[in-house]
């Protein structure tokens, strides 16, 4: 058994799981495991989240 074995996050897994059919159609592999995995957001897969980002910010 190996302890190096990567694991999502588990709300970036929902957040993607969550996001309407068509936008999840548009988001590649690679997008998706850069984004599960806590790696730097490519800028195409922010441009196709953005509207379904919350600011937390305020």
């Amino acid at each position: 058994m190996t302890e190096n074995k990567r694991r999502p996050d588990p709300e970036r897994v929902a957040f993607l799981r969550s996001l309407p059919r068509d936008v999840k159609e548009q988001i590649t592999g690679a997008e998706a495991d850069a984004f599960m995995f806590e790696k730097e957001i490519p800028e195409s897969l922010f441009e196709k989240i953005r509207e379904f980002i919350i600011d937390d910010q305020d």
